[in-house]
């Protein structure tokens, strides 16, 4: 991978990003006097350690300066961090470390939290193929680049862990790498199905433009996810057969999937999978078990209804607010999905990515702000 793809701000570029108390504390440090230090980084709730980004800044930032420094990491890439306990701790000159706070925290934090949904989500689901479909609902691309990542870490780790397949890639040619790939993945949005008029013709000039690749075709344009799919396969009957054709569900949360209601629903499932709706359910795995928009009833009725036809090798496609309690649902229900498409494993609440650093040694002396001396080394 090319780490200069992701090296964040340059030396020159960092000062004006970075929180001015910092830049004073800088200036007043370097006019009185430095001191060694040593920072404790941590978060405040349980996540999987993804530094290496937020490290390799560090290091290229203090390299180029010219400065020495010690980087502990007390967590490893990939492993459980509780809340509070320090991921890494960095040592140096107070005067070189100081302003590099800011840019520093933002590259831990985020990852952090994306690869504990992530791996939260491919663990559920190990038999599942991701993409990483985030880059639209990111905050530019920088962030973009941290939510892949993320993705990828924890992705990695449930392939360790459980065997889980994991994301297999993502949407864009930038974040590809992450995955061991070189090239962006997908097939068309809607604004390709609204152009060409109609679902099939869609596939058509899509599989006519690229004729060596896989075709996935939406199939929700006109809520018509049953007659669509079915037509789309008699089409394409020699890629149904071998496998290289795949429908994908994004049915609107605002309306069931053709053929389906609240009963239908329930009636499905009682067929494929009963003990996903015996018991007790929340509003929000109900919701996703037998609710509106993309839920494990509707993709087991396509594929009851694909199958029906004889096109049991067609792939299913799910995506629409995949995230892990979505994930864990699926799995509950057995839901016969091969590919899911999530830009959902962003952190639903973006105070939970709040790293936080604190100096807690100043020339070798312990001393931290009350109430953060859990910090400190004990031994």
């Amino acid at each position: 991978m090319d780490k200069a793809r992701y090296q964040g701000p340059t030396l020159e570029k960092h000062p004006s990003l970075t929180d001015s108390y910092f830049l004073r504390t800088k200036s007043v440090v370097e006019r009185m006097g430095d001191a060694d230090v040593t920072y404790a980084v941590f978060m405040r709730r349980p996540v999987l350690s993804a530094p290496r980004l937020a490290m390799e800044w560090v290091a290229s930032i203090l390299n180029e300066r010219g400065s020495s420094f010690n980087l502990e990491l007390r967590h490893p890439e990939g492993s459980w961090v509780g809340a509070g306990d320090p991921i890494l701790y960095l040592s140096g000159k107070l005067s070189q470390l100081v302003d590099l706070e800011t840019v520093m925290l933002q590259r831990i934090g985020a990852p952090s939290v994306a690869a504990y949904n992530a791996h939260a989500m491919c663990s559920a689901l190990p038999d599942v193929s991701f993409l990483a479909m985030d880059a639209r609902h990111c905050a530019g691309t920088e962030m973009a680049e941290l939510m892949a990542y993320g993705a990828s870490v924890g992705s990695a780790v449930a392939q360790n862990q459980s065997g889980a397949t994991g994301f297999i890639g993502c949407a864009t040619d930038h974040t590809a790498p992450f995955f061991g790939t070189a090239k962006g993945r997908g097939t068309m949005p809607h604004a390709l199905i609204g152009y060409a008029g109609s679902t099939v013709e869609a596939a058509r000039i899509y599989d006519q433009t690229f004729p060596d690749e896989p075709l996935t075709v939406l199939v929700d344009y006109f809520g018509q996810e049953i007659t669509d799919s079915l037509e789309v396969a008699r089409t394409f009957a020699e890629r149904a057969r071998d496998g290289t054709l795949a429908v994908r569900l994004d049915t609107h949360g605002g309306r069931y999937a053709e053929g389906l209601d609240v009963q239908q629903s329930y009636a499905v499932l009682e067929r494929h999978a009963p003990d996903a709706i015996r018991g007790y359910r929340t509003d929000g795995e109900l919701k996703h078990l037998i609710g509106t928009g993309v839920s494990a009833a509707s993709t087991w009725h396509l594929r009851e209804k694909l199958n029906e036809a004889g096109f049991e090798k067609v792939n299913i496609v799910c995506s629409s607010g995949f995230d892990p309690e979505k994930c864990r649902v699926f799995s509950l229900a057995r839901t016969p999905v091969n590919i899911i498409g999530t830009g959902s494993y962003l952190p639903d609440k973006w105070s939970e990515t709040y790293a936080t650093a604190d100096i807690i040694s100043y020339n070798g002396v312990g001393r931290v702000k009350t109430g953060r001396e859990f910090l400190i080394p004990q031994g």
